[in-house]
């Protein structure tokens, strides 16, 4: 057996959990980050938070903003500021096409995990349109409700 074939696909870094809860994402893209060294060492220790980050488009380029990596413990000099700007790595049609959807009233481009694959940094990104609090409690109300008729399934069983 083969060592790659040992390693799971993903590894997953961080989660944006209130994402689901604050937004209707109605699509998601995966790109890659552009990291430094010391960044990428950090990240493999699962040290970075994404609770403000969001994505945002300057010019042609599709920016991270806000996600916070903490600095290597080891890396002294070669730390970086934590919250800095990172480039996302999308394709230049791909980023003129989320460009325009961005354009619309009330979307917004927010990154729902941070993870490996293939040994590469990644993030899923989520265009989505933010909730309103009537929208808020009808997602709360559903799940209770399916959560009780798999409680009573159980029971009957």
């Amino acid at each position: 057996m083969t060592e790659q074939a040992t390693k799971p696909a993903l590894k997953i870094v961080c989660q944006n959990r209130k994402a689901s809860h604050e937004y209707k994402i109605e699509e998601t893209l995966e790109a890659g980050i552009g990291l430094k060294g010391t960044e990428v060492k950090s990240l493999r220790q699962g040290k970075g938070s994404l609770q403000e980050a969001y994505a945002r488009i300057k010019g042609d380029e599709a920016w991270l903003c806000q996600f916070h990596i903490s600095p290597y413990e080891q890396g002294n000099r070669f730390n970086v500021d934590p919250v800095r700007e990172r480039k996302l790595l999308i394709h230049k049609r791909e980023v003129e096409r989320l460009a325009g959807l961005l354009a619309r009233k009330g979307y917004t481009m927010i990154p729902l995990q941070v993870y490996f694959k293939r040994g590469w940094a990644k993030v899923l990104l989520g265009l989505a349109r933010g909730k309103r609090q009537y929208d808020k409690r009808q997602d709360l109300k559903r799940r209770d409700q399916e959560r009780e008729l798999r409680r009573a399934a159980s029971v009957r069983r």
